[in-house]
């Protein structure tokens, strides 16, 4: 190797850095300009490209004319927009009628600012060039069943209307109470297959009351969608109009000011912001002592009057989004509160919240263990709350229609919020004809045990739900605190009354009733949310002290009480789904961070596993959540890992309500289907390696119980409670597990074997007895070779 020439490379390679920085300080003025009219192309051409894909495609654009019985298929793929005509499409005759091709716009920037006006003017002179098909939506909501008279007659009178006029379909309606407000008042209706050629027009059937009822939670709604910061200010701008007329009593509320109609004029503000301010028809009031039927009739011409006119042009008026008239609301045109914005952290991302006014929790009630005063905390709302403190209310005052619709169906209304009911089960065991599940599963005779719950309002509106339309809903904890001992004093008291009141029903057996007179279990379910209760733990803690066993029931929307909860006897929690979709369909939850929420809850369970009895309650509804969710359930029992998972079919209570919510009997699965779930579902357990296995059943309220193999020991399962021995844990104030006051099931409890307690007779529905079936010793089969209890028993 010659190693001079090696070291001349070095020299070599300076001499050429020397002549190209020498070229560069000849030519840099010359480059430079170059460089820049290089970059200043490329801006130019990347704006121009942008600009065109916000207008659509050019060639969509052009008069391109296909028949009226061509079906156009549009596909929008990942960046650009492809055309695909179906297949053997006819070809164009002369005679034939012509239309443009509908263009598709890019996808919209959601930028949390309110829509242009040119741009509403242009879509509006758009609809204007030919006529539309309007479908009329009627919402309602009532308690008294007087709006929802109206809402009928609205829709009879409209009917007649869609027949003089086929451009208007027939109206439908919806009542408040049931439907998902998401799918209607936040981008329009949700419907299976959306049709482009309909304008939807709404119109609002608004009672106003003094009392907390889902109309409550509808305005908040509203108010939360428009203060939204990820939703645009006017969502519903797509609707042709709306319109609302409120129901209500000037005998009581003279004046708007006072309260009449003002949960109507205050929708109708909502609606403005959230529709661009397209009030087709002004707001009418009716008062229910005088004028309601003439007002609505009047109110009802009006509105046929612009339906039509919008299915001729498409719009309401010209070159305004309105009526045209004045605003009827002062402050629709005033400029929104700015308040200073603040970042939240929040599950790994940031959320937009508005800075609200702090109180110092000294400052609540005079201390701050008061209760007096306490304060709303919903994390769903971004809106500022009011400045001035508003006076709390009772949740169901005594002369609201929800105190006397709860009142008629056999509640005892226990102080303002709170409650107490016998059921079924308890009449039956009165008279021995069969205690509920908790008897076969954890030793709990029905005559024994006291339902009630100390909160009235819940934060879900399930579809199996029996009181739709007469408990309050709410997010938030927003009425006056009853003390716990008033609570409690006033169930018992409401219990012993109802228990009392059976002493003449033919059947009832003496020993019984003496027991009854006892209370022993507390099962805290009812209707309504107890953990909801702020006072909860003290609440359990009177239970406790007489040494009345707790069963709470929760909803697994509440995290925070139920991080706060203390030891109950047994912790349950609703398990109406498996998957984001069906719990929102099943269990219509209030809150929008409901998902988050529900797994929050099933990670505290788990942690709760070994300091009490956790347990999973599935309610199957047919046509909701049992088909194809097996995994998805199993997915769930491993994030939690309750000690017990109870699988019942839903109980059809044959109202109304129910037949609201989009419940029927077909909805009720039979007992040999909840089984089929069952089995299935311990498979899926299984499989993921979770020790758990089918251990009771009882096949009269088509109920089972998959428990955890920490309840299987020396080869017997152990699911009853030793509820002596639990008190005396409990005393005793040092820790223990849910193993440590446990009891063997009993024979005739156990899978296979029915469920019915022997002491028992079981009568058919008219108080005869049936006959017993005869158990053989091969695996708990009767003569016939079926299992005992696979018949088609319904709840």
């Amino acid at each position: 190797m010659d190693f001079g020439d090696a070291g001349a490379a070095p020299v070599i390679l300076a001499d050429r850095l020397d002549r190209l920085l020498i070229s560069w300080h000849e030519n840099r003025v010359v480059l430079s300009i170059v460089l820049g009219l290089s970059v200043l192309a490329v801006i130019v051409l990347r704006r121009h490209a942008y600009k065109i894909a916000q207008r659509g495609s050019p060639t969509l654009e052009k008069a391109e004319w296909l028949s009226q019985n061509d079906d156009v298929r549009l596909q929008i793929a990942k960046d650009k927009r492809i055309e695909t005509a179906p297949r053997n499409t006819p070809s164009l005759t002369s005679g034939q009628a012509r239309k443009p091709l509908i263009t598709v716009a890019a996808p919209r920037v959601v930028t949390g600012r309110k829509p242009s006006k040119s741009r509403g003017g242009q879509l509006a002179l758009q609809r204007r060039r030919e006529p539309s098909r309007i479908q009329p939506l009627i919402f309602f909501s009532s308690l008294t069943g007087t709006t929802e008279r109206l809402s009928k007659n609205v829709a009879a009178d409209l009917e007649e209307v869609s027949i003089a006029q086929p451009a208007i379909l027939r109206p439908q309606i919806h009542d408040i109470s049931y439907i998902d407000l998401d799918d209607y008042f936040i981008s329009g209706p949700k419907t299976p297959a959306p049709d482009a050629g309909i304008l939807y027009f709404y119109l609002l059937l608004i009672p106003s009351y003094d009392i907390d009822t889902i109309l409550n939670t509808f305005l908040s709604h509203l108010d939360e969608t428009h203060n939204d910061f990820r939703i645009d200010t006017a969502p519903l701008s797509m609707l042709a109009g709306y319109t609302v007329f409120g129901i209500g009593d000037k005998e009581g509320w003279p004046t708007e000011e006072t309260g009449f109609c003002s949960q109507a004029v205050e929708v109708d503000k909502w609606m403005a912001k959230l529709t661009g301010r397209k009030r087709a028809y002004p707001v009418g009031l009716g008062d229910v002592k005088s004028n309601l039927d003439r007002s609505l009739k009047d109110w009802i011409g009006g509105v046929s009057n612009i339906l039509k006119e919008v299915s001729k042009t498409g719009a309401l008026g010209e070159g305004v989004p309105g009526s045209g008239e004045p605003l009827e609301s002062d402050d629709e045109d005033e400029p929104e509160e700015v308040d200073e914005e603040v970042e939240f952290p929040d599950s790994g991302r940031n959320k937009r919240r508005k800075l609200a006014n702090t109180t110092d929790l000294e400052d609540v009630g005079g201390k701050a263990n008061s209760y007096a005063a306490p304060m709303a905390i919903d994390f769903t709302t971004y809106s500022s709350p009011p400045s001035a403190p508003t006076p709390l209310k009772a949740m169901v005052p005594k002369e609201s229609p929800t105190h006397a619709a709860l009142i008629k169906q056999g509640y005892t209304i226990v102080g303002t919020h709170s409650g107490v009911k016998i059921c079924r089960w308890t009449k039956s065991a009165l008279r021995g004809r069969g205690s509920c599940y908790k008897n076969s599963f954890y030793g709990i005779a029905s005559h024994l045990c006291m339902e009630t719950t100390p909160s009235l309002s819940c934060s879900n509106k399930c579809v199996f739900c029996w009181r739709h339309g007469t408990n309050p809903v709410s997010t938030t904890w927003r009425w006056q605190i009853d003390d716990p001992k008033l609570i409690f004093e006033g169930a018992k008291e409401g219990h012993y009354r109802k228990i009392k009141m059976m002493r003449g029903v033919p059947g009832v057996r003496a020993e019984r009733f003496e027991e009854a007179m006892r209370i022993r279990h507390c099962a805290l379910s009812l209707v309504g949310e107890p953990i909801f209760y702020p006072r909860i733990n003290e609440f359990v803690g009177l239970l406790h002290g007489e040494k009345i066993s707790s069963f709470l029931v929760c909803n697994a929307q509440h995290p925070q009480q139920l991080r706060d909860l203390r030891r109950v006897t047994q912790l349950y929690v609703s398990i109406d789904a498996s998957n984001k979709d069906s719990l929102r369909k099943i269990d219509r939850p209030l809150h929008r961070d409901f998902w988050e929420r529900f797994n929050s809850c099933l990670d505290l369970l788990r942690e709760k596993r070994f300091e009490q009895r956790t347990v999973f309650r599935l309610t199957l509804v047919k046509g909701f959540n049992i088909e194809d969710e097996v995994e998805g359930y199993a997915h769930l029992v491993a994030k939690g890992l309750p000690c017990f998972v109870e699988i019942k079919g839903v109980t059809y209570c044959g109202t109304s309500s129910s037949a609201g919510a989009g419940l029927t009997m077909q909805n009720v699965p039979f007992y040999e289907e909840v089984v089929a779930f069952v089995e299935a579902l311990e498979k899926a357990l299984a499989k993921r390696g979770l020790e758990y296995g089918i251990a009771a059943e009882h096949a009269h309220s088509c109920c089972v119980l998959i428990a955890s193999k920490r309840f299987f020991i020396n080869a017997k399962w152990h699911t009853l409670i030793d509820y002596d021995k639990f008190f005396n844990l409990l005393e005793s104030a040092r820790d223990f597990t849910p193993e440590d006051y446990c009891k063997e099931t009993p024979e005739w409890a156990l899978w296979g074997n029915g469920g019915f307690d022997p002491r028992d007779e079981r009568v058919d529905r008219k108080g005869r007895p049936k006959e017993k079936k005869t158990t053989s010793d091969n695996g708990g089969q009767n003569q016939n070779g079926t299992r005992v209890g696979e018949e088609k028993f319904m709840p």
